[in-house]
């Protein structure tokens, strides 16, 4: 029943691989850089910091005011002359006023602080473009290694399914022989538990395949994240003539935290500059023109209407405020930390180039090491099996063998994805983890 069971979870996934899309790792990205929700996002905010480096957000451009404004008084009054004592009454004296005016107000001076603002706000949008840099060399670098993953978990898939071939084979003479009395029932016993766990192991690796195809799936923001998917690359190639001194140049060179780290500092040194504008005097001018027109109850004049520009220039000067001293401390610690900072994400980054520098020559040596163990593993289980079939071992010292062969091949596999992984590291770290979109 078991193996009844296996053969339809193998016509299953053979099937659906059949339906599935054919994609390249290009594909894959192309469709990610595109959907992926995290890259829209910082792209988004990249876009606000952009909208908000202008020269009116800095305070480069005047201000224009429009105005305009209704007032009336309903009033009594009683009134007593002086000289006759003659009395005047007022009763519900209706006054009206109707004014309207424009006004420009353009600081044309301030210290600096109006083109340190601007620059400011440009380093933000430079800030906002390598934060959008980050995410997509984040975004390629995981979507690569899950890419290759999945590669990965589907070789190691299929070197479960001829697990369970040779298993079932070795049950099948082991069962004819048990018939015909030549192998004891603790043999034919024996192959069918090695049978049933090479069948658990493959049932159990379809799980990770499909883990590692929904993973993938949601990278590209595809909203059906089973849908099926086959690889256009059936092994795991790595790039194994990266040099370490141009890794090193073009990390110091190119590393987007690096970079980031840098504007950060020049931003430290913007917001210092912004306290020592305040020593400075200010020049501002102001221009207006300005209607009014007023209607009277029991004035002499009915009505009075008024118009006019007028134009003037501030000159001032903060003397006191009683915060610069300790604003112009605290900028000067600000600088001192971005500047630290950036020195410790350059040590990080050379001790980790460092690390996986010697890891990817690693796993090329292992790489090389492993391709032989491979050779050796499957010319000794083609010796057993013949002495297997001619019963000069036993069918212990025959799954020994098999599983020799299984653990070299997937210890060869695991080196080809760890070295790809490797590349992936070093390529991202250098800035140029986008040459896999070439």
């Amino acid at each position: 029943m078991k193996r009844v069971l296996i053969t339809l979870a193998l016509l299953v996934t053979a099937s659906a691989w059949a339906d599935a899309q054919t994609l390249t790792l290009h594909n894959c990205l192309e469709k990610g850089l595109e959907n992926n929700y995290s890259l829209r996002i910082s792209r988004n905010q990249e876009e606000v910091a952009h909208n908000n480096a202008t020269l009116a957000n800095a305070g480069y451009l005047p201000s224009i005011d429009l105005n305009a404004g209704y007032n009336a008084d309903l009033a009594n009054s009683d009134s007593k002359l002086r000289t006759t004592g003659e009395a005047t009454e007022v009763r519900n004296s209706f006054d009206q006023s109707l004014n309207a005016g424009i006004g420009v107000s353009w600081t044309i001076f301030d210290g600096f602080k109006i083109s340190t603002n601007y620059k400011q706000l440009k380093e933000l949008e430079r800030m906002g473009e390598l934060n959008t840099r980050i995410t997509l060399e984040d975004f390629i670098a995981g979507l690569t290694a899950e890419y290759y993953n999945f590669i990965h978990q589907k070789l190691r898939l299929a070197n479960y399914y001829y697990a369970v071939k040779l298993s079932k084979e070795r049950l099948r003479i082991v069962e004819e022989r048990y018939n015909i009395g030549n192998f004891s029932r603790l043999d034919y016993q024996q192959a069918k538990v090695d049978f049933n766990a090479d069948s658990a192991q493959y049932i159990k690796q379809q799980e990770v395949v499909l883990t590692s195809r929904i993973a993938l799936n949601e990278m590209m923001a595809i909203d059906a994240v089973y849908t099926p998917i086959e690889t256009n690359e059936s092994t795991i190639v790595s790039d194994t003539t990266l040099q370490f001194g141009q890794l090193w140049e073009k990390m110091l060179a190119n590393n987007a935290a690096l970079l980031l780290a840098n504007r950060s500092n020049t931003l430290a040194e913007l917001d210092y500059k912004k306290v020592i504008s305040r020593n400075y005097p200010y020049v501002r001018l102001n221009a207006g023109y300005d209607y009014t027109f007023n209607k009277y109850d029991t004035n002499s004049y009915t009505s009075r209407s008024n118009w006019g520009g007028s134009a003037g220039v501030t000159v001032g000067f903060n003397l006191w405020d009683g915060n610069r001293k300790r604003e112009r401390r605290n900028a000067k610690i600000e600088i001192e930390n971005a500047r630290l900072e950036r020195n410790r994400i350059e040590l990080a980054l050379k001790a980790e180039l460092g690390n996986l520098w010697q890891a990817y020559r690693n796993n090329i040596q292992l790489l090389n090491l492993e391709k032989q163990n491979v050779i050796t593993a499957r010319e000794n289980h083609e010796i057993a099996k013949e002495r297997y079939m001619l019963g000069d071992i036993s069918g212990i010292e025959m799954r020994e063998a098999q599983k020799s062969l299984l653990d070299a091949e997937q210890r060869l596999l695991s080196v080809e994805y760890d070295t790809k992984l490797c590349e992936i590291s070093l390529l991202q770290i250098t800035g140029e983890v986008t040459n896999y979109l070439k």
